[in-house]
């Protein structure tokens, strides 16, 4: 069997690195109301648009951020409880989750052509896990949640985990994505970074923060993966 050094000597690849949420389903604004319910179930009101601007960190960060918008302070306890009431509430979102635009045909694409390719997200398994589901992920198909790393975006820990599951080289790689975050992330690991529009960021946003080429959705992506030295293993 060949090794992934081998194959790259014989088939000049690279691998891609996804994001779920934003990037492969459309759940972004589930989980900006999501938020504002748990916000608001603690006492504290924010408007949904600063709310979206933070969607991408990791929980906690998340919450840090918000409430140093509010100047008010918070227990590491009362931190916890707005991530707890986070999930809670955004199970009552999660049946109007779907996948995004060609995000299956993509994904399935890839596997056909034999293309590395792995999920990382900064959600638990138990928020990704319908957003999975509704995309029918080979199992072949390496998954890493936050529940896996010591920190999540905007450190690069998810996409480097999932680098090491693919057994292939950060530096080989492109983490795709809809946020800031992940384009930051991307860069602290060394890896090219590929942004979407479809989270709701500005194409000039994720140009400041990196990404060296902007596509709409999973389908526009698909049509322009030899700008981004895809080709098949094959």
């Amino acid at each position: 069997m060949a090794t992934a050094k081998e194959t790259r000597m014989t088939s000049p690849q690279v691998a891609l690195l996804f994001d779920l949420d934003g990037t492969l389903v459309d759940n972004v604004y589930q989980h900006v109301l999501a938020w504002r319910d748990a916000f608001e179930q603690a006492g504290i009101e924010l408007a949904v648009w600063r709310i979206h601007r933070q969607i991408g960190m990791s929980g906690g960060l998340f919450v840090s951020a918000l409430v140093r918008e509010t100047r008010r302070q918070i227990s590491a306890q009362e931190a916890e409880r707005i991530q707890r009431w986070h999930k809670e509430a955004y199970a009552k979102y999660v049946p109007q989750v779907r996948p995004l635009p060609g995000a299956r045909e993509l994904l399935a694409h890839l596997s056909r052509m034999k293309v590395p390719h792995a999920i990382a997200t900064s959600g638990h398994i138990e928020t990704a896990r319908h957003a999975l589901k509704v995309l029918d992920v080979s199992p072949e198909v390496p998954i890493i949640t936050r529940d896996q790393v010591a920190h999540a975006k905007p450190d690069p820990d998810l996409f480097l985990a999932a680098a090491a599951r693919l057994n292939w080289p950060i530096q080989d790689c492109i983490v795709v994505g809809d946020s800031v975050w992940d384009q930051l992330a991307a860069r602290r690991a060394w890896a090219l970074g590929v942004g979407l529009l479809s989270g709701g960021y500005g194409e000039d946003e994720l140009v400041r923060a990196g990404a060296y080429r902007v596509y709409q959705d999973p389908a526009d992506l698909m049509k322009h993966l030899d700008e981004i030295g895809v080709r098949s293993a094959e």
